[in-house]
C-alpha cells in the first residue's frame, strides 16, 4: 500500500433519531452551546439554500483531484454527508452537477468541501440537495489519487471524523461529536426557547433586558459623563 492511500470501509454511524434533533436547530444555536468553536470557519459557505443535516462520510484528496470521492460515491449510504478535504484549493473544481445528482439520487444528505465546485449555476437552483464549498471554477479535476475514504479529516479549520454530526444553513457548517450530541441538542433547544421570549419582549413590549450590559461597563470602570 503507496502512502496516502486508505478506504475505511465501515464505520458506526451516530442513531438517527439522535441527528434528527438538529433538524430545526438554527446552526448559530448550537455553536453558542459548544464554546463558539465547532462551526467551519467563513471559507466554507453555502452554495444554495438547502439546509444540510447528517453524518459525516469522510474523504481526503490531493489538491484538485476526485478519484477517492468517484469511489465514495459507490460506498455512501443514505443520510451521509461528504465531507471533502480537498486542501482548500480553488485552483479546480472537485465536481458538479453530474456527481450532485448521483449523489442526490442516492439519497446521500450532501456535500462539504474544502476546495471548489463548478456547474454553480444549476446546484445554485437546487432547493433538495445541500452543498458548501469555497468558491466555483471552471476547471475540472484530475483523477488520479491518491486519497483515503473515512479518515479523520480538516475541513474549514475543524477535524470531522466519520460518523460526526454536521448541521448547515445560511450561517455555515457546525460539526457535533455524536458522544456531545444529547447534551448540546438540550442546550441549543432551551437557547431558543429563551430567545423566543426575548423576540416577544421585543416585538410586543419594545424591551430588550440585558442587566449585564451595564454591568461590564461598570466593571471597566468606564467614565460617564452627564
Amino acid at each position: 500500500m503507496s502512502k496516502g492511500n486508505k478506504i475505511v470501509e465501515n464505520f458506526q454511524r451516530p442513531d438517527k433519531e439522535l441527528v434528527q434533533r438538529f433538524s430545526r436547530i438554527p446552526v448559530a444555536n448550537i455553536d453558542d452551546c459548544v464554546g463558539r468553536t465547532g462551526a467551519m470557519n467563513d471559507r466554507i459557505r453555502p452554495m444554495n439554500r438547502s439546509r444540510l443535516l447528517g453524518t459525516a462520510f469522510t474523504i481526503k484528496v490531493p489538491e484538485g483531484d476526485n478519484l477517492m470521492f468517484h469511489k465514495a460515491m459507490d460506498m455512501a449510504q443514505p443520510g451521509d454527508v461528504f465531507v471533502i478535504d480537498a486542501g482548500g484549493s480553488s485552483s479546480r473544481s472537485i465536481f458538479g452537477e453530474l456527481m450532485v445528482n448521483y449523489c442526490r439520487i442516492r439519497g446521500i444528505a450532501g456535500i462539504v468541501v474544502d476546495g471548489s465546485i463548478r456547474d454553480s449555476d444549476a446546484i445554485g437552483q437546487m432547493e433538495d440537495f445541500p452543498v458548501y464549498a469555497i468558491g466555483v471554477t471552471p476547471n475540472g479535476p484530475y483523477k488520479n489519487g491518491p486519497g483515503e475514504i473515512n479518515t479523520p479529516v480538516a475541513v474549514g479549520g475543524i477535524v470531522v471524523r466519520p460518523g460526526d454530526i454536521l448541521v448547515g444553513d445560511a450561517d455555515g457548517v457546525i460539526v457535533i461529536r455524536p458522544e456531545d450530541a444529547e447534551s448540546i441538542a438540550d442546550a441549543a433547544e432551551a437557547v431558543i426557547e429563551k430567545e423566543e421570549q426575548i423576540m416577544k419582549d421585543i416585538l410586543e413590549k419594545c424591551s430588550y433586558v440585558r442587566p449585564w450590559v451595564d454591568q461590564k461597563i461598570q466593571e471597566l470602570g468606564t467614565e460617564i459623563i452627564k
